[in-house]
């Protein structure tokens, strides 16, 4: 399939991953192969959350192949005291926040929100980029200019890129930069759910590559598959992963080819590993997980916000609001519709839990798929 589709017009390409009669060939496969036994298997991406749940393949595909949606959205993840520090720092007199604007709502227990600070006096510019955040540097010399710096290996480098860039003396990041690879280890160690195979993030892989999973399949015997975003690269992943199942592998294999490759990207990797290395960091509603996180290297720490304003908050007690069942949500022990809050009291409107805030969250995306009443 990837190699018919390699040098076609990329539109081409797109009618040709959501063709109805491949699909249909390949929802036939899956249940040739799943037989009577039951598949679990989790992806770690909202935007894969976004083409099972909009394209209806769960609907289509035997009871007996499950795919659960894991903690793929990194501001659902972003704990509570990184969302604290940020309303910290911008509610000192002399600096300006930016970030980006699916932060804005994200709840943070008594402190509220960025949207809430920003009402009383804290200043926050929300932004589209690193870039933007370097250009409100150069805009305001006279402040401080922090950029909230969050998301998984994808938004990873252009941090690292404009550190590395010479910025602005007032320039500074609150780093809360996550790893996907950690997160499956510790999902896998955990065991809450018998997880028989990974959906790995195509956007994720396109910088790691193929290699960053190796280790992986090597010391737990999983299964993983790089798959890409259009209804046919999640079919033709789910497959690939049965068939290691049933034939008793356990390796990393890649459907998406036409944008992963094996080593990734490796000039992005290594502006990652010039600035930052990887510490023990805590994920909202999953807990600490070792080696998931990153800080800024001791050659880069002038840039650490938390440093220059001598940030100090506490791991917060406050995970979910009452009620709230995003942790469960994000470790796949939960689908969205067994929430007592979801589409009654949480809304995209109204989001009480951070899985409802973020396009990339797993409330929010259900939610955009559920019948108009």
């Amino acid at each position: 399939m990837t190699g018919s589709f390699a040098n076609m017009d990329p539109l081409q390409v797109q009618k040709g991953y959501r063709d109805p009669k491949l699909v249909q060939q390949a929802a036939q496969k899956i249940k040739q192969l799943a037989k009577d036994r039951t598949f679990r298997f989790m992806h770690l991406c909202g935007t894969h959350e976004y083409t099972i749940t909009h394209s209806g393949i769960r609907d289509f595909l035997p009871k007996n192949v499950e795919l659960l949606a894991g903690p793929g959205c990194p501001v659902c993840i972003c704990p509570p005291e990184d969302v604290a520090s940020a309303i910290a720092i911008a509610s000192e007199p002399n600096a300006l926040l930016t970030t980006f604007g699916d932060m804005m709502r994200v709840p943070a227990g008594d402190l509220g929100s960025l949207n809430s600070a920003r009402s009383h006096g804290a200043k926050i510019q929300v932004v589209y980029s690193m870039m933007d955040a370097i250009i409100a540097a150069k805009e305001h010399p006279n402040k401080e200019v922090v950029h909230f710096a969050i998301g998984f290996e994808t938004t990873t480098p252009p941090t690292a890129a404009e550190l590395l860039g010479d910025p602005p003396k007032n320039f500074s990041v609150l780093v809360s930069h996550r790893l996907i690879p950690p997160a499956e280890v510790f999902l896998l160690e955990q065991g809450e759910v018998g997880i028989d195979g990974f959906l790995c993030p195509g956007h994720v892989s396109v910088i790691t590559g193929v290699q960053a999973y190796l280790q992986i399949s090597k010391q737990y015997k999983v299964p993983q598959v790089i798959a890409g975003f259009e209804p046919l690269d999640v079919l033709l992943g789910t497959i690939m992963l049965l068939r290691q199942v049933v034939e008793g592998r356990g390796e990393v294999e890649n459907e998406y080819t036409r944008a992963v490759t094996f080593e990734g990207n490796v000039h992005a990797r290594e502006m990652i590993d010039q600035v930052f290395e990887q510490v023990d960091a805590r994920w909202r509603g999953i807990g600490l997980i070792p080696e998931s996180g990153l800080a800024l290297r001791e050659n880069y720490m002038m840039f650490d916000a938390r440093n220059r304003f001598e940030i100090e908050v506490e791991p917060q007690k406050f995970e979910m609001p009452p009620g709230c069942k995003c942790g469960e949500v994000l470790r796949g022990v939960m689908r969205p519709e067994e929430c007592p809050l979801f589409a009654s009291k949480c809304t995209p409107d109204n989001p009480i839990g951070p899985c409802m805030v973020s396009m990339e969250g797993t409330c929010n995306v259900v939610y955009g798929a559920q019948p108009l009443p």
